[in-house]
């Protein structure tokens, strides 16, 4: 993780990035088939520094545990509401806008604290679009730490809670009983089945993926 200094008063820097507005941290069913196996790197840049000043800051006091249930709850928000994916990534909302959306939307979730601060932080300096990305990374970290491997799974819809458990009951015995982090993500656009990210290897047997290997193969025969 990317070193960063935390003050008292919870005021944090990120480096190299200044992050302004710091006071107390106060600113304004499945495919079938063989799987693809490709290549993919972490998260890093400004997503990786800000979840490693978030991981400090946590650490620091000892709120690791509550940070990582407030940012699981905020990801399945993310996952269950195309509203509040549309309000984080549209280029044409402003930063208050999507400060006082983004704080309103925690405020009924019951998120509040180091969480809330830091959210509000990362939408005043315009970063809010990043934020799916600052939480994968400081759960990966978290995942680290306890000796976890994590593995990225991302579906069309949300998995249900006993799916996550037979998913991560399979994935540990593929891993040789290794302790397992699952990191779930929804993405509507790979229209079914899963993608899994296991380290620097990504197994994908969505059915967009099927459709683009159909489509290169029937171009051959054309």
């Amino acid at each position: 993780m990317v070193a960063t200094r935390a003050f008292p008063g919870w005021g944090f820097v990120v480096l190299p990035e200044k992050v302004t507005g710091i006071q107390g941290l106060a600113g304004p069913h499945h495919g079938q088939g063989e799987a693809v196996i490709v290549s993919t790197t972490a998260t890093t840049g400004v997503a990786g520094r800000y979840a490693s000043a978030l991981f400090e800051l946590a650490d620091n006091a000892k709120a690791l545990d509550s940070v990582a249930q407030d940012l699981d709850i905020f990801r399945k928000l993310l996952a269950e509401s195309a509203d509040l994916r549309r309000l984080i990534g549209s280029p044409v909302i402003g930063r208050d806008l999507q400060g006082k959306g983004l704080l309103a939307v925690l405020d009924a979730a019951g998120i509040k604290g180091l969480t809330r601060s830091f959210v509000g932080t990362v939408a005043a300096n315009g970063r809010a679009r990043e934020l799916p990305a600052m939480a994968a990374g400081f759960l990966a970290e978290l995942a680290r730490r306890r000796g976890e491997t994590t593995v990225t799974v991302t579906s069309a819809v949300p998995l249900t809670p006993a799916q996550l458990r037979q998913l991560t009951d399979t994935l540990r015995s593929i891993l040789g009983g290794a302790k397992v982090s699952v990191d779930a993500h929804v993405e509507p656009d790979i229209l079914g089945g899963l993608v899994v990210k296991v380290g620097s290897r990504l197994f994908d047997s969505s059915i967009r993926s099927k459709l683009q290997r159909l489509q290169l193969a029937m171009k051959g025969v054309a």
